[in-house]
């Protein structure tokens, strides 16, 4: 009998006969006309327009789109067959063949199963999305019927829309392995234009060669479970992604790094989930570069043949005193918070260089990132126009955040202070920190360097860069003094 091998493929994937009846699964023939003549009573014309016929070249007989295959219906939110799915029995390509776009199916705006998991999700208070229309089955068998999967495509906006009618944050439960991975990282940033405070995205990744169906089989609906009950959020997919996309060894890659992560912030329309997202993703790579900053290689003395022995190659510092100037550079960054909160125009002409100061907390962070997000919406600002959004945002009271310190301090943090020296300086001082910020990643990478290659023009850029980095931190303390009562 023809129907054979698909009941021997559905025999060995575990297939019950209740969820054959309940998919509504078929076979279609290895044939070019079976098909054809079954439904001859409609017309050639009718059919090829239904996607169940191709219509070869002018003067040559249509013949069956599906041949050898299991079939499946794709049926509309209502339950309504809209098209066939068909899953090849044995080996070839396409694995899966979905009908075309026709006037009844559009495969980037609709989605398997929808008509079963949209009353499920109620229920269940999520939706799964999974890679093929088998690994919907197999879940729907173990228990979880509110899975779709896509129709040969990648997730689309219009898909995106009907899940989140569903769930505010979608589960994608996509293969461990390369392609998986990349449809999943496809999605996100597609997501990312339309989320809001009631969209987003979930991820679960499977363990490496398992799909859907190898999980169940090995550990049950519990260990599957266990997966979708601890979904990555959309904002930690992104940023994981972009950590691993390249070393971050070199200032470069670190910058390279920052824009990409910016980049994605930019394409959020929501401005309070853009705001969020750069909050975030800000604050963890300023938290990542600075631990990178601060690692040193472990350390050992080089001897040269001509008897002089270099400093350990962790710095010519202790590691107190390492720390101790990170401390101070925080504090002179606390400083400039308090200049722009009197100076903000200054915001709309050094943003860039403002974002890449050292900040010692996330209250001070937030303080700072509210304050760029101000100056690019609004342009320049006076101060107590900056006082009302930051307030607005319980950022008040604000001394809290950036206390005054007593005695030693920046002219522009002064109440007495000449406007045109407090601006000059607040200026100089940001410029002078975000230099020291790019010195002190230079000189990580001339250490690192210097320990993997050990010659004498690493170790000379190293001493170049202390050099540079020593005088930068010795016009912030002259600034810092200066400006004091």
């Amino acid at each position: 009998m023809e129907g054979g091998a698909a009941r021997a493929y559905l025999k060995e994937r575990g297939i019950a006969e209740a969820t054959r009846r309940g998919f509504g699964f078929g076979l279609a023939p290895d044939s070019r006309g079976k098909l054809k003549g079954a439904l001859k009573h409609f017309g050639n014309e009718k059919l090829v327009e239904a996607g169940l016929l191709i219509a070869p070249e002018e003067g040559k007989e249509p013949y069956d789109r599906f041949r050898g295959r299991l079939m499946f219906p794709i049926r509309d939110p209502r339950g309504r067959c809209i098209a066939f799915s068909g899953r090849i029995i044995g080996a070839g390509e396409p694995k899966y063949l979905n009908s075309p776009d026709t006037p009844l199916f559009d495969k980037g705006r609709s989605l398997f199963n929808i008509e079963k998991a949209a009353p499920a999700s109620r229920e269940a208070k999520r939706v799964i999305v999974v890679e093929g229309q088998m690994d919907v089955i197999a879940l729907a068998q173990a228990g979880i019927a509110e899975a779709v999967a896509p129709l040969g495509t990648a997730l689309t906006e219009g898909q995106l829309g009907l899940l989140w009618r569903l769930s505010p944050s979608p589960i994608l439960c996509f293969d461990g392995d390369a392609a998986g991975q990349k449809a999943a990282i496809r999605a996100a940033l597609r997501a990312l234009p339309a989320v809001g405070p009631a969209r987003s995205l979930g991820f679960v990744t499977l363990p490496p060669g398992q799909d859907p169906d190898d999980l169940l089989r090995a550990g049950g609906r519990l260990a599957l479970d266990a997966l979708l009950e601890r979904p990555e959020p959309l904002v930690e997919k992104i940023w994981r992604h972009e950590v691993e996309a390249e070393p971050l060894r070199t200032p470069e890659q670190r910058a390279g790094l920052r824009r990409r992560l910016l980049d994605h912030v930019g394409a959020i329309s929501d401005p309070d989930v853009r705001e969020q997202y750069r909050f975030d993703l800000l604050e963890r790579f300023n938290a990542l570069t600075m631990t990178l900053g601060q690692r040193g290689p472990k350390e050992r003395s080089l001897f040269k043949p001509n008897g002089y022995v270099r400093r350990p190659l962790g710095g010519l510092s202790p590691t107190t005193r390492v720390a101790a100037s990170q401390q101070q550079v925080c504090k002179y960054a606390l400083g400039v918070l308090r200049g722009l909160l009197k100076i903000p125009r200054v915001l709309a002409t050094h943003g860039e260089a403002i974002a890449t100061l050292p900040l010692p907390d996330t209250r001070a962070f937030s303080m700072r990132e509210a304050m760029l997000a101000a100056a690019m919406e609004q342009g320049e600002l006076d101060p107590e126009r900056l006082n009302t959004i930051l307030a607005r945002q319980g950022l008040a009271p604000l001394e809290e955040v950036v206390r005054p310190q007593r005695g030693q301090s920046f002219s522009f943090t002064r109440r007495d202070a000449d406007p045109e020296r407090a601006e000059r300086d607040l200026i100089l001082v940001i410029e002078t920190l975000a230099t020291r910020v790019e010195l002190d990643a230079a000189l990580e990478t001339a250490t690192a360097r210097l320990k993997d290659e050990g010659d004498e023009a690493a170790f000379r850029e190293q001493q170049r860069l202390r050099i540079a980095r020593d005088e930068a931190d010795s016009e912030l303390a002259t600034l810092f003094e200066a400006g004091g009562d």
